[in-house]
């Protein structure tokens, strides 16, 4: 394997255990506490303030219809992996400048994994 291959794997690997280590429990705590007032995670695809973010790991940004997205978050041309929405969390504004999102971001790597893990299994 070459080098710099095996150095991405192992950066990868070191850059997301928090991510894996997720509480979804606890992240569902979080999600009612910072998010839900603006966010759904319902089967039906309630839209909020915000997007609904049922299914949204794995999703494109600025994917559900209907919703009014920023131009910036149209642009961006993300798909919601478990690494961007970690990014996304930690700062929208610097994963999306101008963004319309008002959330300033959850500082805690654990938070952010366990949010995440309550958004792969929020049932």
């Amino acid at each position: 394997m070459k080098m710099w291959l095996a150095s991405a794997l192992v950066a990868t690997l070191v850059a997301t255990p928090a991510i894996a280590q997720g509480d979804a429990s606890a992240g569902g705590d979080l999600f009612d506490g910072y998010c839900s007032d603006c966010h759904s995670v319902s089967p039906r695809g309630t839209n909020k303030k915000g997007p609904t973010l049922y299914n949204v790991v794995g999703r494109r940004a600025a994917a559900v219809p209907g919703f009014a997205y920023s131009p910036m978050l149209k642009a961006s041309n993300l798909q919601w992996t478990p690494q961007k929405l970690d990014l996304y969390l930690t700062n929208p504004k610097a994963l999306v400048p101008q963004g319309i999102m008002k959330f300033k971001g959850l500082p805690k790597p654990q938070d952010r994994a366990n949010v995440i893990a309550y958004l792969m299994h929020p049932d």
